[in-house]
């Protein structure tokens, strides 16, 4: 071996590191404090009218206005608590119905035959498509609500489901199979297991859709919840409001996406690594 080669011998095993959770975190929060400082910098110099951009000490003052109850609206609890009993119920009914009829669909012909064209058919719609005729259908009390936001969330969940009945490989089947395995047993032990990841993937992206369609549920008559506040707040042009409600929003969302990843490392801890 040359010396050049010597020299550069050690570069292969040190070139590209993945960045690890502490070096991944520290970026995210600079990336955030300079987003916060932009964002401040804008409003001060007057850049932007407080109109469509409010500043973030605006923001803040009616996020404690909301905390403390003394706003000229309910308090930030009861609306946090509608929006969460709204938007996790639908999830959990549609985790429940969803995540079988996808584990089906993987299974059999016959079952994706009688599901999948449904699915796809309201799978790329929006949910104000749909909303006029859930509302003609049910009302306008809470079953709408529940309804439209479980729709959104049953589409990723059942095609996340089929796709991970796909992952065990035939070579993990015929070795079940080999150990004398039932068809029931390699269901439970091999493919199930294996379709695991994509299905919690699926639960995370199927809560995103629950909270995005948060504010189109919340039309339905709500009187509380944190799409009602935010609606109601641009009616009035009250952007401040506006945007404390669309970062509450955010930060539940995250704060559960967080919640999610933890359990996707509890219970798959072989992902990635492989």
């Amino acid at each position: 071996m040359t010396e050049a080669n010597k020299s550069s011998a050690p570069l292969k095993t040190s070139a590209f590191k993945i960045p690890g959770e502490g070096s991944s975190l520290v970026i995210s929060v600079v990336t955030m404090l300079v987003l916060l400082g932009l964002w401040t910098l804008t409003t001060a110099m007057g850049w932007i009218k407080p109109l469509f951009l409010p500043s973030p000490q605006a923001v803040f003052t009616q996020f404690y206005e909301y905390i403390t109850g003394t706003a000229n609206d309910k308090p930030l609890w009861e609306h946090l608590v509608a929006s969460v009993l709204r938007v996790f119920g639908a999830f959990l009914l549609a985790s429940l119905v969803a995540i079988p009829v996808g584990i089906a669909m993987g299974m059999s012909r016959f079952w994706r035959g009688i599901f999948d064209p449904p699915i796809e058919l309201y799978r790329p719609l929006p949910p104000l498509a749909y909303l006029p005729l859930i509302i003609i259908w049910f009302g306008i009390d809470e079953l709408p609500k529940v309804l439209l936001i479980f729709l959104s969330c049953f589409a990723p969940l059942a095609m996340a489901a089929r796709s991970g009945m796909r992952s065990a490989s035939q070579e993990q089947m015929n070795a079940a199979y080999s150990m004398g395995a039932s068809y029931t047993q390699l269901i439970r032990h091999v493919v199930l297991p294996a379709a695991l990841p994509e299905i919690l993937v699926g639960m995370r992206v199927a809560i995103g859709f629950g909270w995005s369609t948060l504010v189109a549920a919340e039309m339905v008559a709500a009187n509380v919840g944190l799409g009602q506040m935010v609606l109601n707040a641009s009616n009035f042009l009250r952007t401040d409001i506006v945007v404390m409600g669309i970062i509450v929003i955010g930060v539940v969302a995250y704060s559960f996406d967080l919640l999610m990843r933890a359990v996707e490392r509890r219970l798959v801890p072989w992902k990635g690594k492989m």
